[in-house]
């Protein structure tokens, strides 16, 4: 994934690598040759009070480019992630955690004492339930994520992580609210709380 001499000085210097002056095509025009597309959605797209959906993220890659997942299960690999921070409760309630895009592919980097480095390639969704706060009003929602840093390399050199903004809308249908879901329930009443 990396020559010999970049892993040999450690992740901090191959990142800073794609910032040295000389480099503008690795400093600042990488995402654009990297990501197809980034979007978000809720599924359903419309729900109630109450009910539990699901947000999804979507990043396309082109050819030739690798991300990461949310947790990398060796701590060893932890710089080599992608953050998701989620807003307070709103109109919706995040739960849960994330759920990292399958299938991954999983390799050894000996020489950084990795020895399991997942990655992900081509179109990949991270999701994570949500709930429609009990007392959203009816009509359109739109949340943004407090932070999307999306971290991607391609065969020789990882990229500086990009903040990307993210905003996926949903529509909270009228009427009564239904019950939250028991496995939700503590979560959602804690969360409402503090808020």
């Amino acid at each position: 994934m990396f020559p010999k001499w970049m892993l040999a000085l450690g992740v901090p210097v191959v990142v800073a690598v794609a910032l040295v002056p000389g480099r503008p095509a690795a400093a600042q025009g990488w995402y654009q040759k990297a990501v197809k597309g980034v979007t978000a959605k809720f599924e359903p797209a419309e729900a109630k009070p109450g009910q539990t959906v699901t947000f999804a993220l979507t990043v396309e890659l082109n050819d030739g480019y690798h991300t990461y997942p949310t947790v990398q299960p060796d701590k060893q690999a932890a710089a080599y992630v992608n953050t998701l921070k989620f807003p307070d409760p709103g109109a919706v309630v995040f739960v849960g955690s994330v759920e990292d895009p399958k299938p991954f592919d999983a390799k050894a980097e000996p020489e950084q004492g990795i020895r399991e480095l997942r990655t992900i390639h081509g179109k990949v969704t991270y999701t994570r339930k949500a709930v429609v706060s009990p007392a959203a009003t009816a009509g359109p929602a739109a949340v943004k994520l407090t932070t999307f840093k999306l971290s991607v390399c391609d065969a020789n050199v990882c990229y500086p992580p990009k903040d990307v903004p993210v905003e996926a809308t949903l529509k909270v249908l009228d009427g009564p609210a239904v019950a939250v879901e028991k496995a939700y329930e503590d979560e959602v009443r804690k969360a409402l709380e503090k808020k």
